[in-house]
Formats: structure tokens, sequence, C-alpha cells
């Protein structure tokens, strides 16, 4: 009996050094973490999340989507370490942040995107200007035709305009990709997708959607801007917007490392794959000799 007990509390020892073993090495290298995105940049997320697992393989990274203002309350409370977002924060969100995390808010920049405004590829249409935008979006006809409520589209598109969200008139299609693949069915209506949707250049699915519509160029003050590196660049196109990362996390851990990674060279050079415009750019040296 002695001899049982002895073993018994042998084993309850050594299984728990083992789990304080295992708590100690979870680092940014290793452990499982989810990561909340908007449908309208998940593609580039999942691209970073993918490189960040090929690096670094006892990492398991999962991307989940989630409209960006209910991604941004899970931060806060806690239920999420990392989400990303495109629209800016307020003040009364910021020092929220502040706040609850206890920490300075400094968003983690990494891609520029954009949000664009679809036709169906047979459409006489052929550029948009801001008055038409800002007008149908006051519109009980409801021309435009987003993804939801409380989507990155929606609420970068509002923030453009300097109008809430809620104020808003509009159409919904659930999904980016539905918007485009529905978008034939109502010709009298303009989609409003973003541009992560379709802008991988070389992926099949890109482009068979790429090819059901066609972007509007947007005419602001007498120019008209179309969709360009160039124009990402420059943030000359009226609704470029620049996607960042916020974290939720003690020390550097996983968040923290992934975050480092999507914004040094290496994940750089995926979001250029995305056919994004990456944020942080690295100059290429040669040596001649």
């Amino acid at each position: 009996m002695k001899l049982k007990y002895i073993l018994l509390l042998s084993a309850f020892f050594l299984l728990n050094c083992k789990k304080d073993k295992k708590a100690k090495t979870e680092t940014y290298y290793q452990g499982n973490m989810t990561i909340l995105t908007d449908d309208s940049f998940k593609s580039v997320t999942e691209a970073l999340a993918d490189g960040y697992m090929i690096n670094y393989p006892e990492a398991k990274l999962n991307v989940e989507t989630k409209k960006e203002d209910l991604a941004f309350l899970d931060l806060l409370s806690g239920k999420s370490k990392i989400i990303v977002m495109s629209r800016e924060l307020s003040e009364p969100e910021i020092e929220e942040y502040n706040k609850q995390i206890k920490s300075k808010f400094i968003p983690a920049k990494f891609a520029a995107d954009a949000v664009v405004f679809i036709v169906p590829k047979n459409s006489p249409k052929e550029s948009i200007s801001m008055e038409e935008i800002k007008a149908g979006l006051n519109s009980d006809e409801k021309p435009f035709i987003f993804d939801g409520a409380n989507s990155g589209n929606l609420n970068f598109v509002a923030q453009k305009i300097g109008q809430k969200p809620a104020d808003l008139k509009f159409s919904v299609i659930p999904g980016n990709e539905n918007v485009i693949r529905e978008l034939d069915k109502y010709p009298d209506k303009i989609g409003v997708i973003g541009l992560n949707t379709i802008s991988r250049p070389y992926d099949k699915k890109s482009e068979e959607l790429r090819n059901i519509v066609k972007i509007l160029p947007v005419e602001e003050l007498g120019t008209t801007y179309e969709i360009s590196y160039e124009n990402l660049r420059s943030m000359k196109y009226p609704f470029t917007r620049v996607l960042y990362f916020v974290a939720n996390e003690g020390g550097f851990n996983l968040a923290s490392g992934f975050i480092r990674f999507s914004c040094t060279q290496i994940g750089q050079k995926i979001v250029q794959k995305e056919g994004l415009q990456p944020y942080n750019i690295y100059k290429r040296e040669v040596q001649m000799r």
C-alpha cells in the first residue's frame, strides 16, 4: 500500500513537471493562436500565417474571419490575442485600448490594401466619382452592395466620406466573393469589396473572380485614379487603406513573433505576392565587383 502511494505521488510530480516545462517553453515559435481578420483581407492574413508556420513548425496559427468592429471588442475583452484592422481607431477607442490592455496603442502596419467599386464585366459604366459615392450612400435606392454591416469595407468608406456607418444606406450580400459572383443579378447596382479578394496575380480563383467584374477607377477633384501599385504606394487612389495588426499579449510570444515576421522582409515579400503594396519597403542592394 505504501509502495502504491509512493508510485502515485511520483507520477503526480512527474506530470506536473512536464506541464510546467511545457508552459515555460511556449514562446514566439511554439504554441497555438487564432488571428481574427475581416473577410476583406483574409487572404493576405492566411498567407502570412502559412509563411510563419513554415518557418516555425511548432507554431499553429488559425485564421478566423470576424467583422472588424466585433474583432476589436474581442481583443479588448481578452478573447483574442491579435486582430487585423484597416480603419483608424477613434480617440475614445484608443483610450479604451490603453485602459483595458494596459499598454500604449501602437498599430503594426504591414500592407496597403484598398476598397474597390465593381460592376459586371459587360456594364457600360467606366468610372465613378466621389460625389456619386456620397450621394449613392445617402439614397433610398441603395445602389451600393457591401459584404455586410460592421465590415471593414463599410467602416472604411464611411470614415473616408466623413459619415457614420449607421447613417449610410446600402444593400448587403454576405461575403466579398459572394458580392462578386451575384452582382450580375443586379445590373443597376455597384459592388464594394476589398482588393485583396481578387489581388493575387497568379491565383486561379482570383483570376476567375477578376474576369467576372471590372474595377471602376475613382474620380476625385477632377483626377481619375485607377488601382495600381504606384497609386497604392503613394496613396493617391482615394480608398487606399493601410492594414495593421493590434495585439493583446504580455511579453514576446506568438502574437509579437508573428507581427515581427509580417513586418520584416520575408513577410513583406508575402504581402507583395498577394498583389498588395508592402508597407515597409526594403531596398535591394547589389554589389558590383
